[in-house]
């Protein structure tokens, strides 16, 4: 059993800390519309998802975009910052 002083830090708290800007959030969002989900493999497989933001610039490749369809296309439910995540190429 771990002393509590040598506790390993909470993962979802220290992903609280990281904010990304409302500037931010417009790019990745125009990026996503652009080169995400206007993707034939995307609609034909996107319903609801997360998806690294690495296709936004080497800067949110720590991000996920929370995703959902709406109507004919999609719409982003949130933002979610993990260190761990990796890219999905979409071809």
């Amino acid at each position: 059993m771990l002393q509590s002083g040598f506790a390993r830090p909470n993962k979802r708290l220290a992903m609280c800390k990281k904010e990304l800007t409302e500037e931010d959030k417009a790019v990745i969002i125009e990026k996503f519309e652009k080169e995400i989900a206007s993707n034939p493999m995307m609609k034909m497989l996107g319903r609801t998802g997360v998806l690294n933001c690495i296709f936004a610039g080497e800067k949110y490749k720590d991000w996920n975009i929370i995703f959902r369809s709406k109507g004919d296309g999609f719409e982003i439910i949130d933002f979610e910052y993990d260190p761990e995540s990796r890219e999905v190429k979409l071809k």
